[in-house]
């Protein structure tokens, strides 16, 4: 089972940074057909062969995700994917 792992500092305050993380919920909803929910300011995302979370924290995004065998291969892909949504909507760089 692959995993991904994903932390990414911000200025923003809690309600712009939920609104990043929609954004990015969004485009993995359209790409990879997850179903997603709010737990707080927890975006928590589930699909047949993925499921994860978001944490929305004052100063950082933490997205975690554990990915099936079929999905396991496009690992790579969903990580480029959510790295690249959140540069575009945070440009920050990574504390990985």
């Amino acid at each position: 089972m692959a995993t991904i792992d994903i932390h990414r500092s911000h200025s923003l305050d809690i309600e712009q940074s939920r609104s990043v993380v929609d954004k990015v919920a969004r485009r993995m909803v359209e790409k990879f057909g997850v179903n997603t929910h709010w737990d707080a300011d927890t975006l928590q995302f589930r699909h047949a062969g993925i499921q994860g979370h978001i944490c929305v924290g004052a100063h950082e995004l933490h997205v975690h995700a554990k990915l099936g065998l079929m999905l396991s291969p496009l690992k790579a892909r969903i990580e480029d994917e959510i790295r690249g949504k959140l540069d575009q909507y945070l440009g920050a760089r990574a504390s990985e």
